[in-house]
């Protein structure tokens, strides 16, 4: 049988899931400051054909802005379009906050007017690492763009990336913005998989995209954009397939990690791929799963602002020190050394199985915080939890309830190392009544990579009227194009292809995307959208789509169903309300406070919380 190898690196740790021989099972192991020596030693030692992988490189680039030296070839006369964009501010009312600088300097933005000579010179002088290419009007007319850019690939010696590869769809801001990120993270990304690629033995290579799908690194090298919500994209498309196994028409998927917080809403067991995205602040215009991130995980710091008012995060111990009760140095108490004190943590329980707890160090820190704030020490243990809690509960609500979606109708399902000890509370906050606990919660990520299917994404601009003769052509034309990139990155049919469109009412400045079953029912489609999204419909008014986007996706490497549930030998063991998960049988219930803790995570069950074990492992919480 072949085996599958999923590694997911996080801020703080490296999740590994192996699947072979019907057996599958999961460790971490601490994210090392070069990610690729972590990951490859995770693997070390294990057999498997397949390789799948969620990276960070792409985003801590763009967090780091350590991206390349970038040029940019535009229309003359709109050099400074990047810079202007769209002249909203990040924050309306703070003066202070500004938008992130340009990723390409204004001595880098060349415009060009036809002369191929004059332009090649002016970028041998410019000396970037990589170039970008947008045109106005590609979007409409893209031959123009790609004839351009493919004299300049016979004539650079560095990459060039064009818009109507990257983001083809019209807005000239946001495709040419789109395209000037994916050119600066091209180095870093393709550097990475690069060397990666050198430490592994197996045969088959793929690698997350934002949108939950699977890509050969070989094609991850030329869209670097698409892979900023690698990793948190893995634990959406788990959870997408936990919820539907279970039964669950909408989910809200919760993951906690050590550094952030992962939140998104999935509807029917299928995920959105909406390209509206943005990534450190900067546009990034690709098929992505939305997912709203913070920085709130189990790594992040509690300290006082200048008012002395208690605050959590955004800034992570990460892996290297930690937490101060990991004793390796850290000095800033954390949300795990909270938990930890607070013994939601068992203090004997070694994260990862190998990396154990100090909680008098713990203790100590937090200490010496509550003296700084004139708090009790219980005080502040508690508030550090309850200011985590109120930062992901606003996260989770930003997925549900400002979308128009009643949390009271959907199940949390929730994961991550730290996910567990917070999701009882949470689910009570937005007043959730059933809470999943994942096997393998701690890893699930990394297990999201196995259950997600090759894909290839196409998109055109299409601006048509809802009952226009031409929708149908665009549809077919749509879907071919996603069909022939499929076949040309994994060289075989993809075994379905869907059709996704941007719609509006006419004269509307923001679209929705719909799934296209049938074109006859599009409108309806959409105005089922509009009201969950808006409260509201406008009958009898025009319909457009704007933009068509073909979607094909191959067998993924597993279903949730071919993974093997659990078989605990012997009686459950649990003692002073502490169970040890990988003993409780299907059927089980716990009930009443305790603590379910396995070697990578642990679920803290309230007083009035009650659980019981499913028949595929998964742990199901009602309050």
């Amino acid at each position: 049988m072949t085996g599958f190898i999923g590694v997911d690196v996080g801020g703080t740790f490296t999740d590994v899931v192996v699947f072979s021989d019907g057996s599958i099972s999961g460790h971490k192991v601490p994210t090392s400051p070069d990610p690729s020596v972590a990951v490859a030693g995770s693997v070390a030692g294990l057999s498997a054909d397949v390789f799948l992988h969620g990276t960070t490189v792409a985003t801590n680039a763009l967090l780091e802005e350590s991206g390349a030296r970038v040029a940019l070839v535009t229309d003359r006369g709109y050099e400074d379009m990047i810079e202007i964009a769209r002249q909203d501010r990040p924050s309306l009312y703070d003066s202070s906050v500004d938008r992130p600088r340009p990723l390409v300097g204004r001595d880098h933005r060349i415009g060009h007017h036809g002369d191929i000579d004059a332009l090649v010179g002016a970028l041998h002088a410019a000396g970037p690492e990589v170039v970008a290419v947008g045109l106005l009007e590609a979007y409409d007319h893209p031959e123009t763009e790609r004839e351009l850019a493919s004299a300049l690939v016979e004539r650079m010696t560095v990459p060039v990336l064009s818009a109507v590869t990257i983001s083809p769809e019209f807005r000239e801001y946001e495709r040419i913005a789109t395209t000037v990120l994916s050119a600066y993270l091209t180095p870093s990304v393709a550097g990475y998989l690069r060397a990666l690629d050198e430490r592994l033995g197996m045969s088959t290579r793929l690698v997350m995209t934002s949108s939950g799908g699977l890509i050969p690194f070989s094609s991850a090298s030329d869209a670097a954009a698409r892979l900023v919500l690698s990793g948190p994209a893995g634990g959406a498309v788990a959870a997408a397939a936990l919820g539907a196994h279970h039964g669950h028409a909408t989910v809200l998927s919760f993951d906690m990690g050590g550094t952030s917080t992962d939140v998104a809403r999935i509807t029917g067991g299928v995920l959105a791929t909406g390209s509206g995205t943005t990534a450190a602040g900067r546009v990034n215009r690709v098929p992505a799963i939305p997912i709203h991130t913070i920085g709130a995980g189990g790594g992040s710091i509690a300290w006082l602002d200048p008012g002395g008012a208690l605050r959590v995060g955004p800034r992570s111990a990460g892996a290297t020190p930690g937490p101060v009760s990991y004793g390796r140095g850290g000095t800033e108490p954390t949300v795990t050394d909270a938990n930890l004190v607070l013994g939601h943590i068992p203090a004997d329980l070694q994260l990862g199985g190998t990396v154990p707890l100090d909680s008098e160090a713990a203790r100590g820190a937090l200490s010496d915080l509550a003296g700084r704030a004139g708090l009790p020490l219980a005080d502040l243990v508690t508030g550090v939890v309850e200011v985590v809690d109120s930062h992901m509960e606003h996260a989770l609500r930003a997925v549900s309830v400002e979308e128009g979606a009643d949390p009271r109708e959907v199940v949390l399902v929730a994961f991550g190392g730290a996910g567990g000890l917070h999701a009882a509370r949470l689910a009570r906050r937005l007043g959730i009544g059933k809470v999943l606990i994942p096997p393998l919660s701690g890893v699930f990520s990394a297990l999201g990579l196995l259950l997600a299917e090759p894909r290839a994404d196409s998109a055109r601009t299409v601006m048509l009227a809802a009952g226009d003769d031409a929708l149908f052509s665009a549809i077919r034309q749509a879907e071919e194009e996603a069909r022939m990139s499929y076949r040309d990155m994994f060289a075989g049919d993809p075994i379905a292809v869907r059709v996704t469109a941007d719609i509006r009412y006419r004269g509307q400045s923001h679209e929705l995307e719909v799934m296209v079953e049938e074109i006859p029912s599009i409108r309806e489609a959409f105005e089922r959208a509009h009201q969950e999204r808006f409260g509201f419909t406008r009958p009898g008014e025009p319909v457009e789509i704007v933009n068509v986007r073909g979607i094909a996706s191959g067998t993924p490497p597993l279903t949730w169903e071919q993974i093997p549930g659990i078989s605990p030998q012997g009686e459950p063991v649990g003692r002073d309300g502490i169970w040890r998960r990988e003993t409780l049988p299907p059927g089980h219930v716990v009930r009443g406070a305790g603590v379910i803790v396995e070697d990578d995570s642990a679920v803290l069950v309230d007083q009035q919380a009650s659980v019981v074990v499913l028949e595929d492992g998964t742990l199901e919480m009602t309050l």
